[in-house]
């Protein structure tokens, strides 16, 4: 069965909608299924869905929902947030730079306390010396008051935000990351205070503080929460790139004059100036004025491209030569710019299905550590060697440390973030995780001929002369006779004569015949172009071309005869002609073993000599908009996956049926809402770039995930003492705090490295 559009109506046929929320508090795995539950708790919300990388809430609406409501649900549940009033595409989110700012300060104002600690502690311990220096100048117990001080201040000051979200938490049965940092850190220094107030309520040896483990740890911690706040980051790059393409003011025609006014104040059919080097600031029709336009950050194409009255123009591109009147045409959301921004958003707060399998573990992670750790501490108070119960306690909160399971919850939204990012800096669009996903499983890559593999416009791509003229003089007259028809072949003759820079006479005397040909008087000249028998008719010889128009139907080119004053001239070939790139993006797909098939509505012929031509491995001609979605199937049964490849309006039902829709076009005309994934120029070397940055993903996603599990199982065993028995080794608390703090750094660095995908056919100018 084809993939299920994730914006399609409800079954009930309600009308819903889409809201993004941010959501404070959350640091684990666990966090996200706790969210959804709350959050879908709540009447009028039909589904939540939670990332941890951007810490957002995506809701599905089946009713307006109060924001107080939803609001209260997140305090209920431990979390919290600041609802806006009105969601804005296009306005930067400060948020993330805020966190990174307050996890900084956090972690600076804890480490300045925290190193007179480690000094104390880590010194006495490596140079004796230091330490008789140090007890004997100041005493034990002077020392260890220190010490409490010290760390109280950094427990209770940066890292009060452990145990204000953590202890609730645990009293609501719902423990999570900041109950495990919480509880190991208190003990550590809960145990402490009692050894350095009431050392006579602990058995012989075992009155010993553990003041630096307990700062150390959450220092460390903090320090892995900036280094990864700032990772994620710069996850988000690509939205701040696309956002900052879009200028602030315009030069807008107002009561006969210019003014200059924000973006948000114009109106549709505003008509704007755009000078030369400036972006253009809306979408919008060219009245007047003619320039070359650098589109390449919103398609991927590294050419400018000409525009002039008439053509489209897109916001944020850039205008370079000429100066442009433009009338405003997609405004706000409408905007092509905006809808990317917001394709990108939806990809990146999608889940993937082996995501909701991580929050089920997350979720159930924490209690299950909670008890590894009470029983290790049992253990070895019962069993292990003096002072038993500070080796318990060293231990227990080692176990506790080592677990949090924030890599797990990382792994994949970090990986999806940068990699939705990455495809959106070379026009590659995402419309979720999903999509993401499955690209990467495809096994046959279908496509539509016409506008995808081919230009969707006829050519002139055969010239041959049969008599004393030389090509451009046939070219100059038979154009000038087509000037007045309205036939596709007129506008491939027009176009070629543009392009060679003839200047084109006037006609005269221009009269058609439907289905044979057109003649005109040309400088005196009688010019007719048509078939055999329309040129027969008037007495010209047409024998001498026959096996120049057997060639060129034999190559699916549409034969032109073309006979100036009652003689055969030449033989013109028109056809639909194959796009220069999509013989490279084939070959790439079939060497990456891929089967590649072609579904068009032309005739066998004319199919076939372009599959021939490409050496595509299957070919369906002759085909209705519902013979596709049956081929497609049939394909599906045969191969495995299939993703088809068209231009997202035409070939809306096959776009559906298939396992990955992909539309395909300019970034203006395109479908953006009929497909999995958009590719924003017509350049089919995007194909198997999608593919390959999928596969990346994928990829990077695994190690990710190999890694969050690998790290954990591995390392919890040894928290809990189990090499103390053969080998003398245990985890101190300390390192424990290390390990998982390079954790979560870990992971979201080996997803930065998606940064770094360069598509295998992207142009070298493109990337840059």
């Amino acid at each position: 069965m084809s993939t299920q559009r994730k914006n399609a109506p409800p079954a009930d046929g309600r009308n819903t909608r889409t809201r993004r929320i941010p959501v404070e508090g959350m640091h684990c795995g666990g966090c996200v299924s706790r969210v959804e539950k709350a959050l879908s708790a709540v009447p009028g919300i039909d589904s939540a869905s939670v990332n941890l990388a951007t810490r957002e809430a995506t809701l599905v609406l089946g009713e307006e929902v109060d924001a107080g409501r939803l609001r209260q649900a997140l305090q209920d549940a431990g979390y919290d947030t600041a609802l806006p009033t009105e969601e804005v595409v296009g306005e930067p989110d400060e948020r993330m730079d805020e966190e990174i700012r307050l996890a900084w300060r956090r972690f600076l104002f804890a480490a300045v306390l925290t190193v007179p600690v480690f000094i104390l502690e880590m010194g006495s311990h490596l140079v004796p010396a230091f330490h008789h220096l140090v007890h004997g100048a100041l005493g034990t117990h002077t020392i260890h008051l220190l010490l409490f001080v010290l760390t109280s201040l950094v427990l209770f000051g940066p890292g009060r935000v452990f145990f204000r979200i953590g202890l609730p938490a645990l009293m609501r049965g719902a423990p999570e990351m900041n109950t495990l940092v919480a509880l190991g850190t208190g003990a550590a220094w809960a145990y402490s205070v009692v050894a350095t107030f009431a050392p006579q309520l602990m058995p012989p040896g075992a009155a010993q503080v553990y003041y630096e483990p307990a700062a150390v740890i959450v220092t460390l911690i903090l320090l892995g929460r900036f280094l990864e706040a700032r990772a994620r980051g710069r996850t988000g790059a690509a939205i701040e790139r696309l956002l900052g393409l879009q200028p602030r003011e315009a030069r807008v025609e107002r009561d006969g004059g210019t003014a200059t006014l924000p973006i948000a104040k114009l109106r549709r059919g505003d008509i704007v100036r755009v000078r030369p080097g400036e972006s253009i600031p809306v979408d919008g029709e060219v009245l007047e004025g003619r320039s070359h336009v650098d589109e390449a950050m919103i398609t991927g194409e590294p050419m400018p491209v000409e525009k002039r009255q008439g053509d489209r123009v897109t916001g944020g591109t850039t205008n370079q030569a000429g100066s442009l009147r433009v009338r405003a045409t997609d405004l706000g959301e409408d905007a092509v710019l905006a809808r990317i921004v917001r394709m990108v958003q939806q990809a990146q707060a999608g889940k993937l299905p082996v995501q909701a399998l991580v929050d089920r573990i997350s979720a159930v992670f924490v209690p299950v550590v909670m008890v590894i750790a009470l029983l290790s501490a049992v253990t070895w108070f019962v069993w292990g060697p003096a002072p038993a119960l500070a080796f318990a306690l060293v231990n227990a909160v080692a176990v506790l440390i080592i677990a949090c399971p924030c890599a797990m919850g990382l792994a994949t939204p970090t990986s999806i973030m940068v990699g939705t990012g990455r495809g959106a800096d070379h026009g590659i669009l995402f419309r979720g995780g999903e999509s993401l996903q499955t690209l990467r499983g495809v096994a046959v890559v279908a496509l539509d001929k016409t506008g995808t593999v081919t230009a969707g416009r006829p050519a002139l791509t055969d010239l041959e002369t049969l008599g004393p003229l030389d090509e451009a003089e046939v070219l100059r007259l038979a154009a000038a006779a087509e000037q007045d028809s309205e036939h596709p072949v007129a506008a491939a003759l027009l176009a070629a004569a543009e392009e060679r820079g003839l200047d084109l006479p006037q006609s005269e005397a221009f009269t058609s015949a439907t289905g044979g040909g057109i003649e005109a008087t040309i400088d005196g000249h009688r010019v007719r172009l048509g078939t055999a028998a329309f040129l027969g008719e008037a007495g010209i010889d047409a024998v001498a071309a026959d096996s120049v128009v057997g060639r060129l139907a034999e190559a699916a080119r549409t034969p032109i005869l073309v006979g100036i004053d009652d003689r055969l001239v030449a033989v013109i070939g028109v056809a639909d002609p194959i796009k220069p790139e999509s013989r490279e993006a084939i070959e790439t797909l079939r060497a990456r073993g891929l089967r590649v098939a072609m579904l068009s509505g032309d005739d066998q012929r004319t199919a076939k000599a372009v599959g021939r031509e490409l050496a595509i491995d299957e070919i369906h001609a002759g085909l209705l908009p519902g013979d596709k979605v049956e081929v497609l199937r049939r394909l599906r049964e045969a191969h495995g996956p299939v993703a088809f490849v068209g231009d997202g309006i035409n070939d809306a039902p096959a776009l559906a049926e298939a396992d990955v829709g992909i539309a395909i076009g300019t970034g203006t005309d395109i479908a953006m809402e009929s497909a999995d994934v958009v590719l924003m120029s017509g350049d089919l070397r995007n194909v198997p770039n999608a593919v390959a940055l999928s596969r990346a993903t994928l990829r990077n996603i695994r190690q990710n995930l190999f890694w969050a599990f690998a790290y954990n199982t591995a390392l919890i065993p040894v928290a809990a003492g189990v090499l103390y028995p053969g080998f003398g080794i245990s985890l101190s608390p300390m390192l424990a705090a290390l390990a998982m703090a390079f954790s979560s750094v870990f992971v979201v660095g080996n997803a930065l490295r998606l940064r770094r995908f360069r598509p295998p056919l992207a142009p070298t100018s493109a990337a840059a």
